[in-house]
């Protein structure tokens, strides 16, 4: 009988968890590529809107179109709009977690390899904007900054790299102390060769776990700044303004706000899987 394969990617692959929460978000990627060109409609077009507006999903308006998810008041198709803005859900959510990552793994390293004082100052700020609730300061950060889905990123980013942080100083502070890294020291290195080529590779994989959770932290985010206008901006479309825009009508045309609420708890699963199956996949390879 042949023995399964080892290594953290194939560990990760066998973990039914990741298979969907990967197929989700490839779903959803793929549609966000391709599916605003395969239907064709843009999703700002609000041409004959009397004829089209809340057409109920899988129903044809007048001039023959078929609208899978239905329109919205402006007779806007709302499969299109899902899809466009998928776009840009996806993007604010990777590229938050990205900022996010950078500023957390170059803190919580320094911190993590050089110890003392410097140890001690960046653990202070860490715990210090840890302290600070973290809605309550988003909302006054870009209420203060014209919105948009720029501001949204950055704001997202500052605000969510102390967990990435204290991940990585732990990690580094363990590594730091191996066998590979003495010899590298003896050597000769200096300490930021040493920490580049030595340390951070071995220290980086936990922090894939939080990058994965960061990212369906920051879609929900998002989608709760943009619900209450102080992120994306209509007649950009992106998951939090849909779902905003369809409340007024939610007796008469649920599909509106209901088609990115569920696309939002979607994705947010899919990322929370693949960052369990990544954890679990961590700690077998580990274990190996």
């Amino acid at each position: 009988m042949r023995a399964p394969p080892t290594g953290l990617l194939p560990r990760l692959w066998r973990d039914r968890r990741a298979r969907v929460g990967v197929a989700v978000i490839a779903l959803f990627a793929v549609g966000a590529i391709a599916g605003p060109l395969i239907f064709g409609q843009a999703p700002a077009d609000v041409a004959g809107i009397v004829a089209r507006r809340f057409v109920a999903p899988l129903a044809r308006t007048p001039d023959g179109g078929l609208h899978l998810l239905g329109t919205d008041r402006f007779g806007r198709d709302v499969l299109v709009r899902l899809l466009v803005g998928a776009r840009v859900s996806l993007a604010v959510g990777v590229l938050a977690a990205l900022v996010s990552m950078v500023v957390g793994i170059a803190a919580g390293s320094v911190a993590g390899y050089a110890g003392g004082a410097v140890d001690r100052l960046i653990v202070a700020i860490t715990d210090a904007a840890l302290a600070i609730p973290r809605v309550p300061f988003l909302l006054l950060l870009v209420a203060l900054v014209e919105p948009g889905a720029a501001m949204t990123v950055v704001a997202l980013g500052v605000t969510g790299w102390m967990t990435v942080a204290r991940l990585i100083r732990g990690e580094v502070r363990t590594v730091r102390a191996r066998p590979f890294v003495e010899a590298a020291r003896a050597l000769g290195d200096p300490p930021e060769r040493v920490l580049r080529l030595h340390v951070l590779p071995n220290a980086l994989t936990p922090a894939l776990v939080a990058a994965a959770l960061g990212v369906g932290s920051a879609i929900m985010l998002e989608a709760g700044l943009s619900f209450l206008g102080l992120g994306v901006q209509p007649p950009t479309p992106s998951w939090g303004n849909m779902i905003a825009a369809g409340r007024d009508a939610l007796m008469i045309a649920p599909w509106v706000s209901l088609a990115p609420s569920v696309a939002v708890a979607l994705v947010v699963l899919a990322f929370s899987l693949l960052a369990d199956a990544l954890e679990a996949a961590i700690a077998g390879d580990r274990a190996a």
